[in-house]
């Protein structure tokens, strides 16, 4: 069975957020699928996916103080910033973690490890509502 839906994440501020159980809510029918995949798009430039810690707070905020040291803002040789001095290196540091992630499901469950969580890397200090594509796939319970 394939289906696809739009998830919808509130405007965060800067930083790395931990959206696991906002996934799950919004995506209930992850129960239904016996084994299967779940896939996870972001539609936007400057903003990303990823997995990481998902016990300890400071990995999300150490997490964002190594991506603003790694990838600096004012940097001299940014053309691009008739958008505001921090929507260049938000493109850089979307496009450095990803916008997409992959994850298993195994019996009605996403089949993150122990310490995995889903990440919405907010890149912009004022990037606005998130929307993010799911899609889907596997084997059912109820043979759909």
């Amino acid at each position: 069975m394939w289906q696809q839906q739009t998830l919808y994440f509130q405007q965060y501020t800067r930083g790395f957020h931990l959206i696991t159980s906002e996934v799950v809510k919004q995506l209930p029918q992850i129960e239904d699928y016996r084994c299967g995949m779940l896939h996870l798009f972001m539609q936007h430039t400057s903003a990303s996916l990823t997995l990481n810690e998902n016990a300890d707070p400071t990995v999300r905020q150490d997490m964002e103080a190594h991506f603003n040291h790694f990838v600096p803002e004012n940097a001299p040789y940014y053309r691009h910033t008739y958008e505001g001095w921090d929507d260049m290196p938000a493109h850089i540091k979307s496009s450095l973690l990803g916008v997409n992630i992959t994850i298993p499901i195994i019996n009605g469950r996403l089949a993150l490890g122990t310490w995995q969580g889903i990440y919405l890397g907010e890149h912009r200090n004022h990037g606005g509502e998130r929307q993010v594509i799911a899609m889907l796939q596997g084997e059912c319970y109820r043979g759909n």
